[in-house]
């Protein structure tokens, strides 16, 4: 299954800072499915993120979670974002974030 019709991944890194959006259309089991991803790849790596949500009561047709490190983490920001993206079986993104 072509996860990019459901989940568009981008990333976007500067110096000193790291970030992700994942846009997908308002359903609720795709975002508590993104929500358990973001938890476990936290658990998992020992990272805290910061994590955004553009939707007050998450009945907007387009939604986006926002995943950002700041500051010296954002250098280890890579491993946790492609961990995500594997864990949301995600292979190809809107700006080819993971390398084949």
């Amino acid at each position: 299954m072509d996860r990019c019709e459901e989940i568009v991944a981008n990333v976007r890194m500067e110096e000193r800072y790291a970030g992700m959006s994942l846009v997908f259309v308002g359903d609720e089991a795709l975002r508590d499915e993104i929500e358990r991803a973001i938890d476990k790849v936290t658990k998992l790596t020992r990272m805290n993120p910061h994590v955004f949500d553009n939707s007050r009561d998450h009945h907007e047709s387009k939604q986006a979670l926002y995943i950002e490190f700041n500051d010296d983490v954002q250098r280890d920001s890579g491993a946790f974002f492609e961990l995500l993206l594997k864990e949301l079986k995600i292979d190809k993104c809107a700006n080819d974030v993971i390398e084949h």
